[in-house]
């Protein structure tokens, strides 16, 4: 964490026409600070920007050109100079004399003639308060960039975490794990083009963030699932399908169990878009899905996402029970699943985005993908 080191004098500027003042306060002040002057408005403001920048301002009132309230205006307009704290130093003994330069922003306010306590008073607790301030920003500063640090290593804990369970699901699948980055590749690119096009609930860079980090998780359900069905090397019979299809609510009642004691559910909203995908990314836009025969937005729109990704995937790859179909057959196969099993909006969205898809295919590929060309 950063400090003020108290041991190093502090500078403190001193604006005054009048050479006598600027005698008195430079022989009172020069054995405990390091003095820097200027004489008029315009030399004040260029010593305030220059470094190193003063600790304090012991600025004079009645100037000609520029008067003290003037460069003080200048001085809080200014980013650089803004927090220096001045001290007003004037013959001027009224009221509204020293309630308008408060107003300005002085920090304190000095009548002449001078006197050394008084002076030596004020400008020692300004500085107190200053170095009080800067050591407070200091620490705010250090717990902000501690907050910070803290939340990435949390959210690499809990990307570690959703990878490895990720991984779970797919040591007991026919599929791969990059069957997991090609679909959660998708999901982002779908979301990208919906969020485009303004849909609502994608115009949130953290709700796409959300969608694709938990794409990953949509089968985790099938870790639940007997291996002499999981692993069947041909087609179900339509008792072992009816099994299959559990992995759905499996999948979703496994992350609900995990979060159903906390009462802030908003703290977990990851993995309740999670829970959202693995319970309905089987559902279909007509309502002939399953587990619930959700239909149209009454299905959740991770899960929307998700039922495209997963279907274009396994289509071009093999799988046990099926050879790799090519880009064309895939694509002409989502067409005609619009307004049917596929959210026609998504639809549209993978349509415009098809090189993407193709260029993630290719990237996470199990195979060269020389018959899918």
């Amino acid at each position: 964490m950063m400090s003020i080191d108290t041991a190093t004098p502090a500078t403190i500027l001193i604006v005054d026409d009048t050479p006598e003042n600027i005698t008195v306060l430079g022989e009172l002040l020069k054995p405990l600070y390091v003095v820097r002057v200027a004489t008029n408005g315009p030399r004040a403001l260029a010593s305030a920007n220059s470094l190193p920048r003063p600790d304090l301002i012991l600025l004079d009132v009645m100037m000609p050109e520029m008067d003290g309230y003037a460069v003080m205006t200048k001085l809080r307009e200014n980013p650089v100079t803004a927090e220096i704290p001045v001290i007003f130093v004037t013959a001027l003994d009224a009221t509204d004399d020293e309630t308008h330069g408060l107003e300005l922003g002085a920090a304190d306010y000095i009548t002449k003639p001078l006197r050394a306590p008084i002076v030596l008073a004020r400008v020692r607790g300004q500085l107190e308060l200053k170095h009080a301030r800067d050591r407070l920003r200091d620490q705010n500063s250090w717990l902000e960039a501690e907050v910070s640090r803290r939340m990435k290593q949390n959210q690499m804990i809990q990307d570690a975490s959703m990878r490895a369970l990720a991984s779970l699901a797919e040591t007991r699948d026919n599929e791969t794990g990059n069957h997991i980055l090609r679909t959660q590749g998708y999901v982002e690119v779908l979301c990208r083009e919906l969020s485009r096009h303004g849909h609502p609930e994608l115009r949130d860079e953290h709700n796409i963030e959300l969608i694709t980090k938990a794409a990953p998780l949509h089968d985790i359900g099938k870790v639940g699932i007997p291996d002499n069905i999981l692993l069947k090397p041909g087609k179900l019979t339509d008792e072992e399908w009816t099994v299959m299809r559990t992995h759905s609510t499996l999948g979703a009642e496994a992350i609900q169990r995990a979060i159903q004691d906390e009462a802030d559910q908003s703290v977990f909203d990851f993995l309740l878009v999670a829970m959202k995908i693995a319970h309905h990314h089987h559902e279909k836009w007509d309502g002939s899905g399953y587990p619930k025969g959700l239909k149209g937005e009454a299905i959740p729109l991770p899960a929307r996402l998700m039922a495209l990704a997963d279907v274009f995937d396994a289509l071009i790859n093999r799988r046990c029970y099926k050879e790799a179909m090519t880009m064309e057959v895939a694509t002409a196969i989502i067409q005609e699943g619009k307004g049917k099993h596929f959210d026609p909006t998504v639809v549209d969205a993978f349509l415009d985005r098809q090189t993407d898809f193709i260029a993630i295919a290719h990237k996470y590929a199990d195979t060269d993908l020389d018959e899918t060309e």
